[in-house]
């Protein structure tokens, strides 16, 4: 074994003595802090859904009303284009790599920086090999013993992998990919290298599941294995997949909040605070959360995707709406140790799943965001003008990986774009949200503007501690289907800061004011909220302000629904969640904006 983090660069050898059998696939050619949340917000169940049973929607119906009844059997002209053109976002320079600072707590006690090749320079560009069969990645809920014995044992020899610390097929190796990735681990000339937050988020992640995939079917020798997916935009996925909480299975974390135990329903929207209310109702949250995320907030790429984010830039630019949510609520739903209403805590840090550096090290994680890849796939499918950037800072922008030879290679956003290019594809399942618009209108007629103050005498906003409920201009009313179909009507918050130790939410609603019952988002006032997990990286650390350019919130569907779509201002509350004290907003404005 190598006793160094420097490898040679290998390209037909490998470095390591191991029982991986490099000849196994074809040959590639050379081409989250303990969140603690500031109130207590109840969404109380209003028993409006009912309908035929569960099975309809296992069958692939997707009628809204045949979802919901009798799931307690649940129980077994601003542009979007991009800034002028600068450079895609190069490999990192694994020279730059620096010790972790577990965010607001310790440096992390091991090193998150990967083995070095001697020559970074002369690391080639992989080419996907040509798989006779795709590999299909199956709803982890479905999965037969078989399956889960042999996944089990493959991640059972990537842990033995560990035994030395600088094998890059090794379990807390492949773990430390994320939190270098992701921690700012890396430079990128005078910033930090975030994939976070930004349009990078989707690619990045795709790759990093490709290479952790293709070494666990390696250790097995399986070239059909594939990784499960955390099906949980499916109500029958909504729970934590039982492989997954086997004690002393490789597959199973101790560092994870009790409450994801016992077959309880997960909240899409968790920011720390437990929801009190039944499985009904939350099923019912967790469907229209997917439904504003996928469909009425990510009409367009730049909005599902995150903001451009090139060479030279600051990082955190903006993230797209599934990174928002569910992406980094299943994080915090997953990791963060609550106390207990006696006052019992254990020390905690989010770990595993919910700290950036630490989410690797619960397999979970990688499930979870298979899933998350799963929604690119869905997003492209629901049509429209919901397709891949075209943008060649993106196209180009590259990352680094080992794969199961242990061969550094040099990887590129464009050519991760069609999964079943890659080699894989993912068992199809229902998704029911696509029929879960929000239904009801809670506010009659419009919000008396009188009562509300301008934007202009709201922002700049020091600190969101209060709800805040301001009016705003349209830039245009009574548009035309040709209009609605060529520019999306867009609220936009300008320049948030916060500090990024801290895990932060808040939620927006339109035509409602500050009475609004904010954990009720069965209606159509609901526009979306805004989360972020923490992640904080390097001796500079100390230094918890974080500045996002944007958020972005689609609202012409929104309009429509509240029928405002003749109005030239409208209300607009925004409600703190979590961390809101922390929160700057510097500006609100709405746009109209071209999909492209």
């Amino acid at each position: 074994m190598a006793s160094s983090s420097t490898l040679p660069l290998c390209t037909t050898k490998t470095p390591f003595s191991s029982s991986t059998n490099s000849f196994f696939f074809a040959k590639p050619s050379h081409l989250f802090l303990n969140g603690k949340g500031n109130q207590s917000f109840k969404v109380s169940c209003t028993g409006e859904h009912d309908g035929n049973q569960l099975d309809a929607v296992k069958e692939g119906a997707v009628d809204r009303r045949n979802v919901l009844l009798g799931l307690g059997g649940l129980y077994g002209a601003t542009n979007l284009a991009p800034l002028a053109s600068a450079a895609p976002v190069p490999p990192p320079d694994l020279k730059s790599c620096g010790p972790a600072t577990i965010t607001d707590g310790p440096t992390v006690p091991y090193s998150c920086c990967p083995p070095t090749p001697d020559d970074m320079d002369s690391v080639p560009y992989y080419k996907i090999p040509r798989m006779s069969k795709l590999r299909k990645r199956p709803p982890a809920q479905d999965v037969s013993e078989e399956y889960i014995a042999k996944y089990q044992l493959a991640t059972s020899k990537m842990r033995e992998l560990d035994k030395d610390p600088f094998d890059p097929l090794g379990f807390k190796q492949q773990a430390n990919i994320h939190c270098a990735y992701c921690n700012d681990a890396y430079t990128m000339g005078d910033q930090k290298l975030q994939v976070h937050q930004s349009w990078l988020f989707f690619p990045f992640h795709r790759w990093y599941l490709y290479f952790y995939e293709r070494i666990l079917g390696s250790l097995i020798d399986d070239p059909t294995f594939a990784l499960p997916y955390w099906n949980w935009d499916h109500p029958s996925g909504m729970r934590l997949p039982a492989m997954f909480d086997v004690e002393g299975s490789s597959l199973y974390d101790a560092r994870r909040n009790p409450h994801v135990r016992n077959g309880t329903i997960i909240d899409l929207g968790f920011f720390g605070d437990e929801v009190k209310t039944n499985e009904i109702q939350m099923i019912t949250n967790n469907l229209i959360l997917m439904y504003r995320q996928m469909i009425t907030n990510a009409p367009c790429p730049l909005l599902f995707f995150g903001e451009p984010y090139r060479f030279g830039s600051k990082p955190n630019p903006g993230q797209g709406t599934i990174e928002n949510i569910p992406h980094t609520p299943v994080h915090i739903w997953t990791g963060t140790v609550r106390c207990t209403d006696l006052g019992n805590c254990v020390p905690s840090y989010g770990e595993d799943m919910g700290n950036f550096y630490s989410a690797g090290l619960d397999p979970v994680f990688y499930s979870h965001h298979a899933n998350v890849d799963r929604m690119w796939n869905e997003w492209k499918a629901l049509g429209g003008k919901r397709r891949d950037l075209t943008d060649n800072d993106w196209l180009n922008s590259e990352f680094f990986f080992y794969d199961e030879n242990r061969d550094p290679w040099r990887v590129k956003v464009r050519d991760c774009l069609d999964s079943k290019k890659m080699g894989y594809d993912y068992e199809p399942k229902a998704t029911p949200w696509r029929n879960f618009k929000p239904g009801k209108k809670t506010t009659p007629g419009k919000v008396n503007l009188r009562s509300v103050k301008p934007a202009s005498k709201v922002f700049p906003l020091s600190n969101l501690d209060r709800a805040i409920c301001f009016s705003i201009e349209r830039p245009a009313t009574s548009r035309s289907q040709q209009d609605k179909d060529e520019f999306e009507e867009v609220l936009t918050f300008k320049n948030l800061k916060y500090d990024d130790s801290k895990y932060i939410k808040f939620d927006v609603f339109v035509n409602a004011d500050k009475t609004v019952n904010a954990d009720d988002i069965d209606k159509k006032e609901y526009a979306g909220s805004y989360t972020s997990l923490p992640h904080v990286h390097g001796p500079n650390s100390g230094n918890h302000a974080v500045e996002v350019q944007e958020f972005k919130l689609a609202i012409t569907e929104l309009l429509e629904d509240c029928g405002l779509e003749d109005e030239d201002i409208i209300a607009v509350t925004v409600v703190p969640k979590t961390g809101g004290e922390v929160v700057s907003i510097n500006s609100v404005l709405i746009e109209l904006k071209d999909c492209y």
